[in-house]
């Protein structure tokens, strides 16, 4: 809340700014003829990104220009956390990788967006934590319960994205640390055994309550266009 109340001012110096949202087609077209950048602001409380359509030069001016205005409310940026990058080269934001890349057998370049490194190494850290202080003396229900808990949340937040691979890299590593753990728990099982209580003779865990949960089976919603389907907060010219 802190921090929406403080950056309303950066809101409000971007939203009247020419070039800014408030702009119309004809204008933006003006200005790119005339060598001017355009922008846009998206911010999520204090993480904001700064989308500027024209030079590196015309970033750097418009960094200068936040860090004045956010200066006004003794804020400043933060030179670590703080990134002038192209798009070709991409970015991270919010735990999406937001990066341009040619279309695979296409000489189409699109943007794409997908669950960054350390966001996968994230949740790949909270799934080892919890089976490594979940203790084999209790049911294997109890992992099942902690485990789907993170998964769902997480394949949630990163569904709207081309997310696929990477929800079949985790899938693959979640169940490679269950079983590890089922190992752990029954050491004197045989493998077939183990696999018939425990997969019902197939290969994906589950107890007798709840299967784990399974992230290659999320589908995606790529590509969603906003347009007038959520309301823009910024002022309309007629």
């Amino acid at each position: 809340m802190l921090s929406n109340v403080a950056l309303s001012v950066l809101d409000e110096h971007i939203a009247q700014g020419l070039g800014g949202p408030a702009s119309t087609f004809n204008d933006r077209l003006k200005r790119r003829r005339r060598g001017l950048p355009n922008y846009r602001l998206i911010r999520y409380a204090d993480d904001w990104c700064l989308v500027v359509s024209g030079t590196r030069a015309h970033a750097e001016t418009l960094k200068e220009e936040a860090a004045g205005v956010l200066a006004t409310m003794g804020l400043r940026l933060s030179p670590e956390k703080t990134l002038i990058t192209h798009i070709d080269e991409g970015l991270d934001f919010l735990g999406w990788r937001i990066q341009r890349h040619r279309k695979r057998g296409t000489e189409k370049y699109y943007v794409y967006t997908y669950p960054s490194r350390k966001a996968l190494a994230a949740v790949m850290d909270k799934v080892r934590t919890q089976y490594r202080k979940t203790g084999t003396d209790l049911p294997f229900d109890t992992l099942l319960v902690q485990l789907n808990r993170v998964l769902r949340g997480w394949c949630a937040y990163f569904r709207p994205g081309v997310s696929s691979a990477v929800f079949q890299y985790l899938s693959s590593y979640i169940w490679g640390r269950v079983i590890w753990w089922l190992r752990r728990k029954h050491p004197r099982m045989t493998w077939k055994d183990l696999r018939r209580r425990f997969c019902g003779g197939g290969w994906w865990p589950a107890s007798g309550e709840r299967e784990l949960f399974s992230p290659a089976k999320v589908g995606t919603t790529r590509y969603r266009y906003r347009r007038s389907v959520i309301p823009s907060p910024w002022p309309t010219t007629g």
